[in-house]
C-alpha cells in the first residue's frame, strides 16, 4: 500500500479533471460546497432546498487564513415571488455552529430565475482554523426560488454530517445566533464563498 492508500496511480492525474471547474487564474480565491458539475435545478425535484422563513445551511471546508467576504447562490427556473427578506450567513465550525457574519437583508429586491445572487457579508471573516464551516441562505417570500444543487443521501454511518440542513422558523431580517436543532434536507444547494 502506498502513502495514498489503495490507490496505486498518481492522485494528481486522477483529479486533473477538476482543473476545468476552477477559475482560469490560480490567484482567484473561492471555496465551494460541492463540485460545480452534476448540478440540477430543484424546481424539477421533489426535494426542496428552501422553505419560506427557514434557513438552509450546507457545510464548506475552509482553511486557516481564508478571508470570506461573499456568499453566492444560484436560483433555478423558479424566481422568488414577492420576497420580503433574503440574506446569507456564515457560521462557525463549533459543535453548535455560531453566527460569524450575515449579509445585509436584500428585503423585497427581485431574484429572477437562473440568476446568481451575491450576498456580501457585513464583516469579512478571517478563518482562524481549518475545518468545516456552514454557509446559510434564507428567503422569506410567497414563492421561494428554486436553487441549483444536488440530491444528497442522508447520513448512514455514525459521525457523518448532514450535507444540507434547515433550522429556525418565522425568520425575517436577522440570522439566528446559532444553528440549533437542524433538520436534514436531501437537496444540497451549491454555494460558493469568496
Amino acid at each position: 500500500m502506498s502513502q495514498l492508500g489503495g490507490y496505486n496511480r498518481n492522485i494528481r492525474d486522477a483529479l486533473a479533471f477538476l482543473n476545468t471547474q476552477d477559475p482560469s487564474s490560480p490567484d482567484t480565491f473561492l471555496r465551494r460546497s460541492q463540485p460545480r458539475t452534476g448540478l440540477v435545478d430543484s424546481a424539477g425535484d421533489t426535494h426542496v432546498p428552501l422553505v419560506t422563513a427557514v434557513m438552509t445551511s450546507v457545510p464548506v471546508f475552509l482553511h486557516a487564513g481564508d478571508v470570506i467576504t461573499n456568499v453566492f447562490v444560484r436560483s433555478g427556473a423558479t424566481a422568488a415571488g414577492t420576497p420580503t427578506n433574503q440574506w446569507a450567513a456564515l457560521y462557525s465550525d463549533a459543535a453548535t455552529p455560531a453566527l460569524l457574519a450575515q449579509s445585509v437583508d436584500r428585503t423585497t429586491e427581485a431574484w429572477a430565475a437562473n440568476v446568481t445572487r451575491q450576498f456580501v457579508l457585513a464583516t469579512a471573516q478571517t478563518i482562524l482554523r481549518s475545518g468545516i464551516y456552514w454557509a446559510a441562505v434564507m428567503v422569506t417570500a410567497t414563492t421561494v426560488p428554486s436553487l441549483l444543487g444536488c440530491v444528497a443521501a442522508a447520513p448512514m454511518a455514525a459521525g457523518e454530517r448532514n450535507l444540507s440542513q434547515s433550522s429556525g422558523s418565522a425568520l425575517t431580517g436577522t440570522a439566528p445566533g446559532t444553528i440549533a436543532t437542524p433538520t436534514l434536507k436531501q437537496f444540497a444547494p451549491y454555494i460558493v464563498l469568496t
